[in-house]
């Protein structure tokens, strides 16, 4: 059913995006975006509570898996609930009726990725991999990364991976899935807002745009 509302692209927008201040201006980005657009958000502090509490309450790393997993659909709600346009969502089938009805989907991951056996269930698989996992899913071929720290723009996954700007597992899920791909930094709002054919985008396109890269 996904197939039905032709090519989307998977945007996550990295939970330390509020913290930073940035995620006022992008929501307004991707509220009016043209082109389709999911969104997977970042865990940011709800995320990094579950870590803190790891040692303490002794879960082992597939039960923190499992935690983070609900921190990003804490991280959705808070999102949803910054403008109308955007629309909590769990399956593939719920992203495709959004995108159709012409909300912005907001993926809240468990559902779909609590039981997967192609993530790890750890650490090195964060919000970029559920994102690439996520556009494998479904079939759209693209996936785009905001991060809130400066990005260089001719970096490979390898390189991107190597600085920390990554997690381990992106690169290998986008390498197996074969998608397009970008990763946008502090500064790249024109960029995204080109990439989602906003009537005002401009600015220049960071070099991860699409381009095996996306």
């Amino acid at each position: 059913m996904v197939d039905a509302v032709g090519p989307a692209l998977v945007l996550k927008l990295g939970g330390s995006l509020a913290e930073s201040g940035r995620i006022a201006g992008l929501v307004e980005i991707v509220t009016t975006a043209t082109y389709p657009v999911v969104v997977v958000p970042g865990g940011a502090m709800l995320a990094d509570a579950v870590r803190k509490a790891q040692a303490p309450l002794a879960i082992s790393d597939h039960l923190a898996h499992k935690l983070a997993l609900l921190s990003l659909h804490q991280m959705a709600l808070v999102l949803s609930a910054k403008h109308p346009r955007f629309e909590t969502v769990e399956t593939l089938r719920d992203i495709a009726r959004a995108l159709l009805d012409g909300s912005v989907p907001i993926w809240m991951p468990y559902r779909l990725q609590h039981d997967d056996l192609d993530l790890p269930a750890d650490w090195s698989a964060t919000s970029d991999a559920l994102a690439a996992r996520l556009a494998e899913r479904m079939g759209c071929g693209q996936v785009a990364l905001v991060k809130s720290c400066p990005v260089n723009a001719t970096a490979d996954l390898d390189q991107l991976a190597q600085d920390g700007i990554t997690d381990p597992t992106f690169a290998s899920v986008v390498r197996r899935a074969g998608l397009k791909w970008a990763v946008y930094g502090a500064g790249d709002e024109g960029a995204v807002a080109a990439r989602l054919g906003c009537a005002n985008g401009e600015g220049r396109t960071n070099g991860s745009d699409i381009n095996g890269r996306a």
